[in-house]
């Protein structure tokens, strides 16, 4: 109740019947079209294949970024979008996980709106205890005082708070079948067993933002609860979500089962004050969960707006060969460079690196990208102009400082062509 009194636990029995068939039918087409696919992470300059399998649905033109791996969404039906999915049933998928999106998000405005009350109410309890010791204290000392009339006041979220906090642009979805990997971790600190996912806090999330956590776990008589009541520990049969405090093993850990169709949810910063992992049980599981990605630096909107910010600099004429960069100032130029590393490194390679896999589901991404390696092959054409105009420059100190600042991006540049290359 104290250390992990911002972890919200629901059973599968408070969700809609026909909400649960719909996303488990889902995860299952999924599954079916091979959807779910490993991710190559990069952990300390090295590679790693994820145990898990995973695939992203969220907003469109939304990116997820972890373990210097960035995530396309695969769209899921959005108004005002031309989305063509590959099958009707990848299209009933999707739309089953906005629905569930929009069910957990009025879960979460719930929960956060019942953690107010309920500090609202110990800030009173408080505050009223304290005033009665004072005015106790007072009584004693200086005899009869005025009423307090003063009362308490306590700050809550406006509705714009919570929404913000709570409006999930994307799901990252995930998938394993324990019995098929060879080797799982051991959990290192309380003896939890297997480990799924290692210990670890979501990145890339909105501050103080909720994460909800839909479980489906494919139960089944093959793979039964143990009844043994001599068990010590947890059952490692079930599935369960492991929390911590975070770079703290004093503190008890906590192991929640998890069963088909429960889920669960982590309120304002327990995603940064604690560390979770998933440890595995004996059958395959899905889980969606719902989060609200920073998407400051991560969506198409942001992407084309920063191509048109460095190519204002490029003068463009009838055909190529007639262009011009417009500015040689070396902030403008150290500006358009690194925005052309970012397009090609944040994005484009990122994209082509996971190959066609999102065709799978849809091929909504492809006239973006087009889009992008447009405005990359021009900002291509800049790099070359203004390697050639910085020679014509007069005065010494301004081509200096430009120079300067043109080589260090290039050379960020060629540093991570090599690394691309390897991987």
């Amino acid at each position: 109740k104290t250390k992990y009194s911002k972890l919200v636990f629901r059973k599968s029995d408070t969700v809609p019947e026909e909400l649960h068939q719909m996303v488990q039918k889902g995860f299952l087409t999924l599954r079916e079209r091979d959807c779910f696919f490993q991710d190559l992470v990069r952990i300390k300059g090295k590679d790693f294949l994820t145990p898990v399998s995973r695939i992203l649905i969220g907003n469109p033109g939304c990116t997820y970024k972890y373990l210097n791996t960035r995530l396309f969404t695969v769209p899921w039906p959005t108004e005002g979008y031309d989305i063509k999915y590959c099958s009707p049933e990848i299209h009933d998928a999707c739309k089953a996980l906005i629905r569930l999106n929009d069910y957990l998000h009025i879960e979460a405005v719930k929960a956060l709106q019942g953690q107010n009350l309920l500090e609202t109410k110990e800030i009173k309890d408080t505050a009223v205890t304290d005033r009665e010791q004072s005015s106790a204290t007072s009584l004693m000392e200086q005899g009869p005082v005025p009423k307090d009339q003063s009362g308490v006041c306590v700050p809550e979220d406006d509705s714009t708070s919570l929404k913000n906090r709570t409006s999930y642009n994307v799901t990252l979805l995930n998938y394993m079948d324990p019995l098929q990997m060879l080797y799982l971790k051991q959990e290192p600190y309380f003896g939890m067993g297997n480990m799924a996912v290692s210990w670890h806090h979501d990145e890339n999330l909105v501050d103080s933002s909720v994460v909800a956590v839909y479980n489906y776990s494919c139960e089944d008589s093959a793979v039964e609860e143990s009844t043994d009541q001599n068990l010590k520990g947890r059952d490692p049969a079930v599935w369960h979500v492991g929390l911590k405090v975070a770079w703290d093993i004093e503190t008890p850990g906590l192991a929640m089962p998890l069963h088909q169709g429960d889920f669960y949810l982590m309120l304002d910063d327990l995603n940064m004050t604690h560390q979770h992992c998933v440890l595995a049980g004996l059958s395959p599981r899905f889980s969606s969960t719902h989060r609200v990605a920073d998407c400051s630096r991560g969506t198409l909107e942001y992407i084309f707006g920063q191509c048109e910010l460095a190519l204002q600099n490029l003068q463009t004429g009838s055909d190529s060969m007639a262009w011009s960069v417009k500015s040689l100032e070396a902030a403008v130029v150290k500006q358009a460079e690194e925005i052309h590393n970012e397009v090609e490194f944040e994005w484009l390679r990122q994209f082509w690196f996971q190959g066609k896999r999102y065709l799978k589901c849809t091929d909504w991404w492809l006239k973006p990208m087009a889009k992008l390696e447009e405005f990359w092959r021009k900002m291509e054409i800049m790099t070359s102009l203004i390697f050639s105009e910085i020679q014509k420059q007069e005065v010494e100190e301004q081509r200096n400082e430009t120079i300067n600042c043109f080589l260090l991006v290039l050379k960020e540049r060629q540093k991570l062509r090599k690394e691309w290359t390897v991987r």
